[in-house]
């Protein structure tokens, strides 16, 4: 069953999907790569791992046991001085933020013969583009990549959050590409693209002088919603999460409603 995009599917962007969909592509992009990068490379499947806290944090404490005195009668002369402790107050159920251990996967193209880290491929998770710890690690390893002399490939197919830096004008689009070459830094080359564009082919860098094989992205997403049966978790009755702009949202509803979907 192929997605009803045309380009990017939104819907895959829900969190209850995406790490299937982030997983699924990851895999399915180094299998397909790995018959035209042989014998001189191939494709390692790598992991980055951190551990983050909940972004909410829930303030947890003990109240102080309250201490008062006993009620005395009227006609009695002398106050009681004896303390006694209110009785407990009824607790309140609460959650408390936990340190959880993140793992996100990520590609490297590796030169066979001397083992060197050829190119990098990153797709950006939701945690990449919001504040916190996802986005420090993710960080860190991009300004270490950009510092060297391995190019970089960065996938963003999340409307979510806030894109990763670039010098010069803003470039307000819904999804993009980044390629930077190691030999053509600071410049790189950026594709921009919408909701109801195809997702753009790209080559992948390698050595100079080598044949760099075209990344048909938008396969690779089809594949992957095809290959989990996506379509089966996915009610297009309703809106996807996070929501559409104004524009997009009537563009995606006569979309959909034109294949019986809605």
């Amino acid at each position: 069953m192929l997605s009803p995009f045309p380009g990017m599917n939104p819907y895959l962007e829900n969190p209850d999907l995406w790490a299937e969909v982030h997983h699924g592509l990851i895999a399915l992009m180094a299998y397909s790569l790995v018959p035209h990068l042989r014998p001189k490379y191939r494709v390692a499947i790598e992991k980055r791992v951190y551990q983050t806290v909940g972004e909410e944090t829930v303030l947890v404490g003990i109240p102080d046991v309250s201490v008062g005195h006993s009620k005395t009668d009227s006609n009695d002369t002398v106050a009681s001085t004896v303390a006694v402790a209110s009785p407990p107050a009824k607790p309140v159920t609460v959650t408390i933020p936990m340190p959880e251990e993140e793992r996100e996967g990520y590609l490297e193209v590796r030169e066979v013969e001397t083992g060197e880290v050829v190119t990098t491929i990153e797709i950006l998770s939701p945690k990449n583009k919001r504040t916190g710890e996802g986005r420090k690690s993710y960080e860190t390893k991009r300004q270490k990549v950009l510092s060297s002399e391995t190019h970089l490939v960065e996938i963003d197919l999340l409307r979510g959050g806030k894109p990763m830096p670039i010098v010069g004008r803003f470039i307000n689009t819904s999804y993009r590409i980044l390629v930077s070459r190691s030999n053509y830094r600071p410049k790189a080359e950026l594709y921009p693209f919408e909701l109801n564009e195809p997702i753009p082919t790209f080559s992948l860098p390698l050595r100079q002088g080598d044949i760099e094989p075209l990344v048909d992205l938008q396969t690779l997403v089809q594949e992957v919603y095809d290959r989990a049966g996506l379509d089966m978790a996915i009610n297009y009755t309703r809106k996807p999460v996070p929501e559409l702009s104004e524009a997009d949202e009537i563009w995606a509803d006569n979309l959909l409603r034109q294949q019986g979907l809605r």
